[in-house]
């Protein structure tokens, strides 16, 4: 059996071989060359806060829409790329990818109608931009009611899917009804007039949840939307948003349908003026000195016409051209993996951020698909790997609020969906001073080796400038070793120990051909299940539980359980002896990342009944079974 390792060498010579032929561009003869970029000529785009349509007594409600347009990513004088985007369906300025930062209290809930705007202005739908595997288990529209949520079957190797695309948005780290979850057969098409006839239009879990929601809280949705309730009753946290369709949540991601959900507020945050501040309110100026910002790091690749590139076939990733269907178990289309050539910041390549030399609070979310991320802050942007940072992060909370206090370190590694959210003190930096915040993670499957080869330092292994500017006023925020964060309460003792497994499959019909499929199972074992397989994890509303996750692959996998925030109990090798939780890895978290033969331990209080999800935050891995539905009581 071929070695993952040896599969990801494989598809980088794929990916050389494909470039130069232009195989996944649809208008172009070839992919960009990320080396003849300009970088740092674009300042960082500060993610405007997204408009509401109305704020009522105690509820501000939004419209929130998913379009397809041009935005300009690559350097000036470059093309502009076509991406899918959020914005307020009130206000057609406000779409972006990534899209505005929804502001939220602590108390308060936010009320969103998603909508499906995936429409030309005839009203008819557009198709996916990307290639779309139709042989996966996936939303399934051509199969109608009986086939939808469905791994279809076919006599041949179908082409990619074009037909209307579905949506659903899952709030990342939220703490809500399954109805407001966005689960993955909650999912629509847009109302467009030329639906082909037979085709569902919606999930198999969304007439369901429709109607409990209209019930609760007397509203219906409408055809092509859904409305979602938050209920904010959480600590602060750095949340997001995104897409999470069955099967196509890679490629509606990778598209452009991501944004901030920032909580603010409560007896959980600090008072103001400890933090640095300001950041972006509702209406504020584009151009106003900000202090608090929040970042998404996302690595993608491009045509030579500015066009998303995303591979068409499995090739790209092993060079394994078939047979497919007839003859073999192998997904056409699906990688199993994606590691994009060029980081994308807030929506740009390459930017550049003036700061003073005073302290900034990042809200730093890893928003790729694939990737993990190592960063540092150094003053050569091509320094030897690994380089020794200038400038430490002081690391003060992560995906679920505030860390129990602050913690210096010189590097931040981040799973796919983990957020961390830091102070960087540029106090006593020279005026005129360029500092760079670079990715020394690898450019392929993380396996828990920090010596690993890190990502190409002209390339992906740069993501930011930062450049001192005179100070414009006195920082009288506290400064981060000083900080006392809120009062942090753990999760008390466990009245279960539930043991979960993460799993690869290669083809049956091919050997050395792997994987085929990302998996997770039971213990012991371990069993392999599958999303349409009966459920395994029941807990009881209001039960403690550990779960332990078996890692028997070979890479790591950030795995993420919906509706929680959880605490990581420690780590165990395989044979081993077990060890602590990192330092940074002491606060609560919605995503972990569980290391290859090791043995994972998180506790989580399952408090909201409800049918929700678990699984692995690479993307690729999640739309290929690496997931799990689960539900909390009867």
């Amino acid at each position: 059996m071929i070695t993952r390792r040896q599969l990801f060498k494989a598809g980088t010579a794929a990916s050389a071989l494909l470039a130069s032929r232009g195989v996944g561009s649809r208008r172009t003869g070839g992919r960009l060359n990320p080396a003849t970029l300009a970088k740092y000529v674009t300042p960082l785009p500060v993610p405007p806060v997204m408009p509401p349509v109305s704020v009522e007594k105690g509820l501000d409600c939004y419209v929130i829409g998913v379009r397809q347009f041009r935005q300009q990513i690559l350097p000036p004088g470059s093309p502009e790329t076509t991406v899918w985007g959020y914005g307020s369906q009130r206000h057609p300025r406000t779409f972006s990818s990534p899209g505005f930062t929804v502001e939220a209290v602590v108390g308060r809930p936010v009320r969103v109608t998603w909508v499906n705007a995936l429409m030309d202005g005839n009203g008819d739908f557009l198709p996916h931009p990307l290639p779309v595997d139709p042989t996966l288990h996936w939303a399934n529209p051509p199969g109608g009611v009986s086939g939808r949520d469905s791994r279809p079957g076919f006599a041949s190797t179908p082409g990619r899917y074009r037909g209307p695309v579905p949506i659903v948005t899952h709030l990342h780290g939220g703490h809500n009804t399954d109805d407001n979850d966005g689960y993955p057969e909650a999912w629509y098409l847009p109302a467009a007039r030329n639906v082909p006839r037979g085709f569902a239009t919606e999930g198999s879990r969304y007439a369901d949840f429709s109607a409990r929601f209209a019930a609760r809280e007397g509203i219906p949705w409408g055809r092509g939307s859904a409305v979602f309730q938050y209920a904010n009753q959480q600590r602060p946290a750095t949340m997001w948003y995104h897409d999470h369709t069955l099967g196509i949540t890679r490629l509606n991601v990778y598209a452009g349908l991501a944004g901030f959900y920032l909580l603010r507020g409560g007896s959980a945050d600090l008072p103001p003026g400890v933090l640095p501040t300001p950041a972006p309110a509702a209406g504020g100026s584009a151009n106003a000195p900000y202090h608090e910002i929040p970042v998404v790091i996302q690595d993608r690749s491009f045509a030579a016409d500015g066009s998303l590139f995303y591979p068409g076939s499995r090739r790209y990733f092993d060079l394994f051209a078939g047979p497919y269907i007839p003859g073999s178990d192998v997904p056409p289309v699906w990688n199993p993996e994606f590691y994009g050539d060029t980081i994308m910041v807030n929506g740009r390549t390459w930017p550049f951020l003036v700061v003073e030399p005073r302290r900034f609070r990042f809200r730093i979310l890893n928003g790729c698909n694939s990737r993990f991320v190592v960063l540092k802050i150094v003053t050569n942007p091509l320094c030897k790997r690994p380089a020794t940072a200038v400038v430490p992060f002081w690391q003060i909370g992560s995906d679920g609020g505030f860390l129990p206090r602050p913690l210096e370190r010189a590097g931040l590694l981040l799973a796919p969906a983990e957020r961390a959210d830091v102070i960087v003190d540029f106090t006593g930096i020279p005026v005129g001073t360029d500092l760079f915040l670079i990715n020394e993670g690898p450019d392929g499957p993380f396996q828990g080796d920090m010596r690993s080869a890190p990502s190409n330092p002209a390339t992906t292994g740069q993501v930011l400038k930062f450049t001192v500017r005179s100070l414009l006023g006195p920082d009288t925020t506290v400064p981060a070793d000083q900080l006392a964060l809120p009062s942090f309460v753990p999760l008390g003792e466990a009245s279960t120990t539930r043991k979960v497994a993460l799993l690869e499959r290669g083809s049956v019909t091919i050997p050395g051909v792997s994987p085929t499929a990302a998996l997770l199972g039971t213990m012991p074992g371990p069993t392999v299940m599958m999303w349409s397989d009966p459920i395994t994890e029941n807990p009881s509303v209001g039960a403690t539980e550990v779960w332990e996750i078996h890692n028997f692959t070979k890479d790591a996998h950030p795995i993420h359980i919906h509706e929680v925030q959880f605490q990581l109990v420690g780590r165990q090798p395989f044979g081993g002896a077990i060890r602590s939780q990192e330092r940074w890895e002491t606060g609560y978290k919605d995503t972990v990342i569980a290391y290859p033969n090791e043995v994972t331990m998180i506790k989580a209080r399952f408090d909201q009944a409800g049918l929700y999800v678990w699984h692995c935050h690479v993307l690729e891995h999640e739309d290929n079974e690496m997931m799990r539905p689960y539900r909390v009581g009867s």
